[in-house]
């Protein structure tokens, strides 16, 4: 299969922006707008199939059979890659922190996408950037086209740089869950001028992404239209990643009923409930309209479910 035909199979028209109606934002003079990046595809949602856009591209143009990559046992962006790789006929590995576990769903997703897992320590999964340790993966597997933990390096960011592009309505500021950091280098990426750009880390202690950003972004090679304005707010992460509090659990239900939308645990609720906090505590001016992007990661919720958190 040649290198365009993951592009051309399972490239959506875009996503659509939905105006989010809220009395309370209208309170305080915000307007909310969000980018669905949740309905790209079932399975390869959000920015998961931004980021596998140029790497399975790149993958089959170098005339790779086999693709690995890494994440958790919960992992949105292994559970993109299995089905993504399954579908345009290349072989697929994963490397997982953590144990077998024969309930996981996301686990028996893979392997119904035909995934190969290795299952290592914690402890062994930190070193999943040293050199020794891709070399021992090389000598088990042969000659890979290895993708970051998710999808996190300058191809990954060139299809994340593709999202702000798409939309025809006017704002003033992106909000967007980080992890990587990945997706929020290729949104810094697309600013135009007057905008801003706020990042929400879904895990604990994600200063450090400020930086990762800055070194996704020389990766890509790309350019950014002028110096752009950002602000990394590490204050929701409730706790950790993937931890869930009463809080926050109540916010992703009262949202979805009120917008018929629904939230991620992990990564888009977090920088919505942000999102509505600071609007309540006047971080914005009136007049300010807010793009949210939404990165999809809705199969989170099974793992939530089967580990019994919600």
């Amino acid at each position: 299969m040649d290198s365009i035909d993951y592009a051309k199979s399972y490239k959506p028209a875009g996503s659509p922006v939905n105006i989010i109606d809220d009395q309370f934002l209208a309170d305080y003079g915000v307007r909310l707008l969000i980018k669905r990046d949740d309905l790209l595809h079932k399975h390869i949602s959000g920015n998961k199939w931004r980021k596998l856009k140029y790497n399975l591209s790149e993958a089959v143009q170098q005339n790779h059979h086999t693709v690995l990559t890494f994440g958790g046992a919960y992992s949105n962006h292994l559970a993109a890659t299995a089905f993504a790789c399954n579908k345009v006929g290349v072989e697929s590995i994963g490397v997982v922190r953590g144990d077998d576990d024969a309930q996981n769903p996301t686990l028996n997703f893979l392997r119904s996408n035909s995934m190969r897992l290795k299952f290592v320590s914690r402890t062994d999964y930190r070193k999943k950037g040293d050199d020794d340790f891709i070399e021992d993966l090389k000598n088990e597997f042969g000659n890979c086209f290895m993708i970051p933990e998710g999808g996190a390096n300058g191809l990954g960011v060139r299809g994340c740089a593709e999202i702000l592009p798409e939309v025809e309505e006017s704002f003033d500021v992106v909000c967007c869950a980080a992890g990587t950091g990945t997706t929020l280098a290729g949104l810094a990426l697309s600013l135009q001028e007057n905008q801003k750009l706020i990042g929400f880390p879904a895990l604990k202690g994600g200063g450090f992404l400020e930086q990762e950003m800055q070194r996704l972004i020389d990766e890509s090679r790309l350019k950014p239209a002028m110096n752009f304005r950002f602000e990394l707010n590490t204050d929701y992460h409730f706790g950790g990643y993937a931890k869930m509090k009463p809080e926050l659990f109540s916010f992703i239900q009262g949202f979805q009923e009120r917008n018929a939308i629904p939230l991620d645990p992990v990564y888009t609720s977090k920088m919505m409930f942000g999102v509505y906090d600071l609007v309540q505590n006047g971080h914005f001016t009136r007049g300010t309209t807010i793009l949210a992007i939404h990165t999809g990661g809705l199969q989170g919720w099974e793992g939530m479910i089967q580990r019994g958190v919600v």
